[in-house]
């Protein structure tokens, strides 16, 4: 098996965001689609493989957010099968729903962003349950729901390796400093940790991240991103309680990141595509609407 990470150059930008193809004895899949947007990059780092578009009849997405299932649709076209959470399953035959709540946060930039959002044939949308085990390309791929980030996240395992979409989080490649990607309307702690938890009782020896890349350091890195859930929720937390109000709450959790990367010797077009992997408003926003939706339960 061979596994290589294709660099999508998102927003023009180099280790952003990551697919994998995966070479199988039998074939090769994708995991991870990309954005639509990125899909002509896409195809050129797969030519330089040696792989043409229709020898791909397996997409493997981690959960239905636009930086890993917009280009979906595109394969689906070329007659692949999109395998997905069961919980994603129906907003890949019917995406109105996705793109409608996606328009709301980017307005006039979603086309640009993103590109179109193509919906897909419910016979070519596979759920995946927790546990199941794929037979693709000559390869047993065993699934793994892991929510936290979203309630249809899954991440694939083969042997050892290990397929995270976003449950490991966001790491710039060559340092130790990761960000936590808790967009609205599904950041949970608790299931994350739950998740997180569950990975580390795994023989793990490389975790693929979408954003971005090889990470080695196992153990390591999932103990510092549990630890770092747990501190961002309680950073927005203590400010809500304070009554701090939404924009210095933004300046604020800015300044903490920005003083965690600097403190990693981090540079300035590295700080960049950190803050361009994972918007850091957007984290903001989900984690308060975690605090107040538990809130307003008690």
């Amino acid at each position: 098996m061979q596994v290589h990470t294709l660099d999508l150059n998102f927003r023009g930008l180099t280790h952003n965001t990551a697919a994998y193809l995966v070479q199988g004895p039998h074939g090769a899949l994708l995991i991870e689609s990309g954005p639509r947007s990125t899909l002509e990059t896409l195809l050129a780092a797969l030519a330089a493989h040696g792989v043409e578009p229709q020898s791909i009849r397996d997409v493997l997405v981690t959960h239905i957010h636009l930086d890993h299932s917009g280009a979906a649709g595109w394969w689906a076209q070329q007659g692949a099968r999109i395998h997905v959470h069961p919980k994603g399953a129906r907003h890949l035959v019917d995406p109105a729903k996705l793109i409608a709540s996606a328009e709301r946060i980017y307005g006039d930039r979603m086309l640009d962003l993103w590109g179109e959002i193509l919906p897909i044939d419910a016979q070519l949308v596979l759920p995946c349950e927790d546990h199941a085990v794929l037979q693709l390309a000559g390869l047993e791929i065993e699934v793994l729901a892991t929510p936290g980030h979203a309630s249809h996240h899954n991440a694939y395992r083969i042997g050892q390796l290990l397929f995270c979409g976003d449950v490991a989080g966001v790491r710039t490649p060559g340092t130790a400093l990761q960000s936590l990607p808790a967009p609205p309307p599904e950041f949970d702690v608790e299931a994350w940790q739950v998740s997180l938890a569950r990975l580390m009782q795994m023989d793990l020896q490389c975790l693929y991240l979408t954003h971005f890349g090889a990470v080695t350091d196992v153990r390591a890195h999932l103990e510092q991103l549990a630890s770092l859930v747990i501190s961002a929720a309680d950073f927005v937390r203590g400010r809500l309680t304070a009554g701090t109000g939404r924009e210095a709450l933004l300046a604020e959790y800015i300044a903490w990141n920005r003083e965690r990367a600097l403190a990693t010797g981090l540079e300035e077009e590295d700080w960049q595509r950190f803050e361009a992997a994972n918007p850091i408003y957007m984290s903001v926003d989900g984690i308060t609407r975690y605090w107040t939706k538990k809130w307003e339960v008690k």
